[in-house]
Parts: structure tokens; C-alpha cells; sequence
């Protein structure tokens, strides 16, 4: 059984046949609306103001220089749950992760987070009561949206808003944080602004995970139709 699609790519992680089929996948059309539309009403962020256009065809969106790009807003990505038994002595707790949140919006001169979690709400309300002195944003669906596009679509939601944020901190070792990293990566975020994970409670200098930098390969190396792939002896993928 294959529970995650990425396991057929396990044997070309990172490299530029990995990365082909990775920037071919984008987030579906009608999340990505909802998600750019939270944006812009509650982040006053777009595409256009924050330097994050992507040709509408992946193959034909090209490396970028890595630049400040992004919105006035920064993003955290605040696993809890299981994390919290299972990542004992890695990850904050509430209060802890409060105050590495105000620290780096003070660094970064923003005072609005967007925390895309998968905490209960009593947490989040705890989070932001700790963080009175600047804005503290979640998504919250409708009952709607919940039923049309369930959980998998609410983290695609989630996940779009923190890949245009102009600074984002993970969780360590999760599979919802490198999926924000590649997509900002694909955008041409510096690696400073994408690669920090929130520490335990007291340490400063915790262990931040690797940076898988994108392999854009040679012009000549994109594959423009599916039987150029497939010439190119990547079929299996």
C-alpha cells in the first residue's frame, strides 16, 4: 500500500526528476481562490504587490532571484496533537511558542501572524491572548466549506496563505511544513525566511531541519508534453 503518493518519488528525492513532477503540482484552482481571497481581505496581500507570479504554465515559470517577496504578514505552522506526545522536548508549548512569535515578528518588523494549526481552539485563543500587542489571524471555515472540501482541503487552504507570507517558521520533521517549503521555494523566497522551525520551550538554537533547495536543471532539461517525460526514460514516475 502506498498511503502518500510521494513514496514513489522516494529514490529521486530532491533532484531535478523530483522537483519536475513536484512543480507540476499545484494546489487546485478554486482553493487557491479562497485562499487568495483571504489574502486580500484580511492580509492585504496579492500576487501582484508581494512578487509571488507564477507563469500559469509550471513548465514555463523559470528560477527567480531570491528576493524579499511575500505579504506583511508572518506565518507559523503550529503542529500540535500528536506532536505534543510524540514531540515531546521538540516542540513549544503555547506560551513558549508566543514568545519565539513575538520575538521574530519584533526582528522582522511585522505585527500580523497568520497560524495555520491543528490545535483545538481553546489553544488558539490561548495563543493569541498571549499576543495582545499585534494581530492574530486564522482561517476559519464555513460549515460549507467544511463539508464540500473536508480536511485535506481546509490544509491546502492553510498552506497556500503561509507560502506568500513574507516570513515562515515550521514544525519540525512534519509533512504540512515541507510542503509550505517547496511551494515558497518554487517562489524564490530567500532560505532565511523559509526555513526556521519554532524550538522547546528555552532553547534558541534548536535543530531547524534541511534545506531542500530546488533543482531547476538546465532550460533544455524541461519536459514540456508527457511523451518528452516519458523520452527521457522517467515513465515509472
Amino acid at each position: 500500500m502506498l498511503d502518500r503518493a510521494e513514496n514513489v518519488l522516494h529514490d529521486w528525492f530532491g533532484d531535478i526528476n523530483y522537483w519536475a513532477v513536484r512543480r507540476s503540482m499545484r494546489f487546485a484552482k478554486h482553493l487557491v481562490k479562497i485562499a487568495d481571497d483571504y489574502r486580500a481581505n484580511y492580509l492585504s496581500s496579492n500576487d501582484k504587490d508581494d512578487d509571488t507570479l507564477q507563469h500559469p504554465d509550471w513548465n514555463q515559470h523559470r528560477k527567480t532571484v531570491r528576493s524579499k517577496r511575500g505579504g506583511n504578514y508572518v506565518c507559523v505552522h503550529l503542529r500540535r496533537k500528536d506532536y505534543v506526545y510524540s514531540r515531546e522536548g521538540q516542540i513549544p508549548s503555547i506560551s513558549g511558542a508566543a514568545e519565539q512569535l513575538l520575538n521574530k515578528l519584533k526582528s522582522h518588523k511585522l505585527d500580523t501572524l497568520f497560524v495555520a494549526t491543528d490545535a483545538p481552539m481553546e489553544e488558539f485563543r490561548e495563543l493569541s491572548s498571549l499576543m495582545k500587542s499585534v494581530t492574530v489571524l486564522k482561517y476559519h471555515p464555513t460549515a460549507q466549506e467544511i463539508e464540500t472540501y473536508k480536511d485535506g482541503g481546509m490544509a491546502i487552504i492553510d498552506q497556500s496563505i503561509c507560502s506568500h507570507a513574507t516570513y515562515f517558521i515550521g514544525s519540525y520533521e512534519s509533512t504540512f511544513t515541507f510542503r509550505i517549503q517547496e511551494e515558497r521555494e518554487i517562489m524564490g523566497f530567500p532560505l532565511k525566511d523559509t526555513f526556521d522551525m519554532l524550538c522547546a520551550d528555552g532553547k534558541e538554537n534548536c535543530e531547524k531541519g534541511s534545506q531542500w533547495k530546488i533543482e531547476w536543471g538546465n532550460k533544455e532539461q524541461d519536459w514540456s508534453t508527457r511523451e518528452d517525460f516519458e523520452e527521457e526514460g522517467h515513465a515509472e514516475l
